[in-house]
């Protein structure tokens, strides 16, 4: 494993899912939030916290990755797939929230199984098209 190319594949793909995040749960998921404020009604963190623990996260996905590249194909395309992977095993765990936050809603789980899914074939571009095979 590079180290390297770990560490700059990482953090430039937590910053691109950090950006991508922003718009989909800022921007494209907003006013659903807003339409919900018993479930949704918490004091606002900094949003440099979410680009620290993205970065973290894909550090991790990105030893994931390297670890199992040759399992993927090369680039993009092996970077796609993996994400896509990813993103299945995460896209369950939203379907937890209307179990145990009351008021939770029901299509929420779909939408942020979605979410974590788009997220994930994104970071895995990313990863793949910077971390090349040794």
């Amino acid at each position: 494993m590079n180290w390297g190319r770990i560490v700059i594949a990482g953090v430039v793909a937590g910053i691109v899912v950090w950006l991508a995040d922003f718009v989909m749960h800022g921007l494209i998921m907003g006013n659903t939030y807003q339409a919900n404020p018993g479930v949704f009604a918490q004091e606002e963190a900094s949003p440099f916290w979410f680009l620290a623990i993205s970065v973290c996260i894909a550090l991790t996905v990105t030893i994931f990755y390297a670890k199992t590249c040759d399992c993927w194909a090369s680039g993009l395309a092996g970077g796609v797939t993996f994400g896509f992977f990813l993103g299945l095993v995460a896209f369950f765990g939203p379907f937890y929230f209307p179990l145990v936050i009351d008021g939770f809603p029901y299509y929420l789980a779909w939408c942020w199984g979605g979410i974590h899914i788009i997220e994930a074939v994104i970071g895995g571009a990313v990863i793949g098209s910077l971390y090349k095979k040794a």
